[in-house]
């Protein structure tokens, strides 16, 4: 498939006279790229972009008379895996994501269809028809609606059916998180490095792809941070996953104690060394966070009497927002810690009120509102248990 040329709309100034509009792309000609431009129009005649826009639609119309147009759901997944999902564009992990999806749920059922073929509500019956948690519906919708908006964007088509497809991201049941005690009483559990790594996660908040690809270089031990520069994905190495993760977490004295005291065992020692290396891979990559997970974490909660909770190493980021919610930390001071680009997700996402609190609110609530007391309301027949609470 020939590649579909946007081009560029420019405005350029002229000396003497009004700025115009210059439209430019280019054209393979014996084999070698050439730039053209043309000038659509002045700013008197064209006053504002979208003016020139309209302009320039024939024109690009014409320089991509050559150029394939997808009609079917397949071939704009093509033109989109081609053009989009590359690691200039898009992170590791993204592709990844989007690549498993389109692969094996959006092809195998849409592949065949035509784009103008593909409705609103059968999408919408599909997914909700899929075994699958709502948030990964969710998840699915936003991968199909990305292939239509792609299609939009290159102007082969004028209106997404994704975009008024309704699915719900509501959990299933509400995310575990750990209080200090069964913290405690899992770090009693642990090796001296399974408790590093877990005081790690447990006190700054650090991603698993953050905590994995960290090395002792970037452990301060003067200023008690740590320096999150990168990220590490099925042993790929990235990004961090937004600007605002990449900003330095303090580091507890207990802490740093807990990850010497590692280092002191640890095969890798030098400053290029991961924190957490791989043994089976001589310490070139880090180790499996999953594997660990699964062989060491998981029985330790078990053995530490932490039953009924599903843990992973996100749930540890969730542990320390609700913990810091509990403490009454300021919300601005919490967003800082976790590295939240901004504090509603510090407050919708990671955080809930646990029953004491909610009892204190209500407690402070009532007494706000009765500020006489609670004697005028007792009845006789109240039975002298209620009495004694609420008075």
């Amino acid at each position: 498939m020939s590649r579909f040329q946007q081009g560029s709309l420019l405005k350029m100034k002229r000396k003497g006279c009004p700025d115009v509009w210059v439209f430019r792309w280019y054209e393979n000609a014996t084999g070698k790229r050439t730039y053209k431009k043309r000038t659509i129009g002045s700013v008197v005649e064209l006053p504002t972009r979208r003016d020139a826009e309209k302009a320039v639609v024939s024109l690009r119309i014409n320089i991509n008379a050559e150029v394939s147009t997808p009609q079917r759901v397949c071939d704009l997944i093509t033109h989109y895996r081609q053009h989009e999902l590359t690691p200039e564009r898009k992170a590791f992990a993204t592709i990844e994501n989007h690549l498993v999806q389109t692969r094996l749920y959006i092809e195998p059922r849409w592949g065949q269809y035509r784009l103008d073929a593909v409705r609103t509500m059968q999408v919408e019956e599909w997914l909700h028809s899929l075994p699958l948690a709502p948030a990964s519906k969710t998840k699915l919708k936003s991968a199909f609606s990305v292939l239509y908006s792609h299609a939009i964007r290159y102007e082969w088509l004028t209106f997404n059916p994704i975009s008024k497809v309704r699915t719900s991201s509501m959990r299933l049941r509400e995310k575990d998180v750990l209080s200090p005690a069964e913290f405690q009483a899992l770090l009693e559990q642990l090796s001296v490095r399974d408790r590093a790594m877990v005081l790690l996660a447990g006190s700054t908040g650090l991603r698993r792809s953050e905590m994995i690809a960290l090395t002792w270089t970037d452990v301060n031990t003067l200023t008690l941070e740590v320096n999150v520069l990168r990220s590490c994905v099925r042993n790929r190495f990235g990004d961090t996953k937004t600007e605002c993760s990449r900003r330095p977490v303090p580091l507890h004295p207990l802490v740093l104690a807990a990850l010497l005291e590692w280092k002191e065992e640890s095969l890798y020692k030098a400053d290029a060394d991961f924190l957490f290396p791989s043994i089976r891979l001589n310490g070139e990559k880090p180790l499996s966070p999953d594997s660990l997970l699964k062989r060491s974490i998981r029985p330790a909660l078990v053995r530490a009497g932490i039953v009924g909770k599903q843990i992973g190493w996100h749930n540890f980021r969730h542990s320390l927002a609700t913990n810091l919610r509990a403490m009454g930390v300021d919300i601005k001071v919490a967003q800082e810690l976790l590295r939240h680009a901004n504090s509603r997700t510090t407050l919708d996402i990671y955080t809930r009120a646990v029953s004491q609190q909610k009892r204190d609110a209500n407690t402070k609530l009532v007494e706000m509102l009765l500020p006489m007391g609670t004697k005028k309301l007792q009845h006789p027949s109240a039975p002298s248990e209620l009495l004694e609470a609420v008075g």
